[in-house]
């Protein structure tokens, strides 16, 4: 049983669409449904001590979508920073923004500054990655390097991985510890490729719009239970294959 502290759960809200489909709703209204349950597990993350919040929102690849769920993804997004910063920041939950606000429109780009202005300085903080990417964080990573390496204010042949963390998302954050995906897929689907290296993986066939606060527990409890050895060995080195375990 592992004896880390976790701090940082990051979740791909997988299941809208099929739970509404299973009850003859449309896309939209498991979307809604699902914006709802986000409350509900962030207060069970303070309650298990947990300070980070990452929720998938929407991908860079969602643009994809048929407009009219596109359009009913931005209704809802725009409500929720509207609806939540006040409630949020008087539970003392910061909101931040991640991912690149360029193609949203100038009253989302609006809600989203105004979120974090109203909710700076809250104990615990609620991540919403929004055109967000794991290949485009890393590659804004690299553009800044590169830009520095340019100007000449670093040597290129110094670069390492430890040059690049800085310049990812979340980087100031706890790194991320338990990395949640609902709906009964198996895949990361390009979220916070960086960030996961070494975080532990939490797999559930529940819809999003199900899974609640005891659903929640579940998977806290799941990683309570697992050795995390960051690519070394078990302290009484029980492993005998002569491989080291990631």
């Amino acid at each position: 049983m592992t004896s880390e502290t976790l701090k940082h759960i990051a979740i791909i809200m997988d299941g809208n669409s099929r739970w509404a489909k299973q009850r003859g709703m449309l896309a939209a209204s498991g979307h809604k449904a699902g914006v709802e349950r986000i409350r509900d597990v962030l207060r069970a993350c303070v309650e298990e001590g947990v300070e980070v919040l990452t929720v998938f929102a929407f991908s860079s690849e969602n643009w994809r979508r048929p407009p009219s769920e596109v359009n009913a993804l931005m209704s809802l997004f725009l409500g929720y920073l509207r609806k939540e910063a006040r409630k949020l920041r008087d539970e003392n939950v910061s909101v931040r923004i991640i991912g690149s606000r360029d193609r949203f429109s100038p009253r989302i780009q609006q809600a989203m500054a105004e979120a974090e202005s109203i909710t700076d300085g809250g104990e615990r903080t609620l991540v919403i990655a929004a055109d967000y990417g794991g290949k485009w964080d890393i590659a804004q990573a690299a553009k800044s390097l590169a830009q520095k390496a340019v100007a000449g204010e670093i040597d290129p042949d110094s670069i390492d991985s430890s040059m690049i963390e800085p310049y990812t998302a979340l980087s100031d954050l706890p790194p991320l510890d338990l990395l949640i995906r609902t709906g009964g897929e198996y895949r990361i689907s390009n979220f916070l490729l960086w960030q996961s290296a070494y975080a532990e993986f939490y797999f559930t066939d529940v819809f999003w719009p199900d899974f609640d606060g005891v659903e929640l527990k579940k998977a806290v409890a799941n990683f309570y239970c697992r050795q995390r050895r960051f690519g070394g060995r078990e302290p009484e080195n029980k492993n005998n294959s002569g491989i080291a375990s990631a």
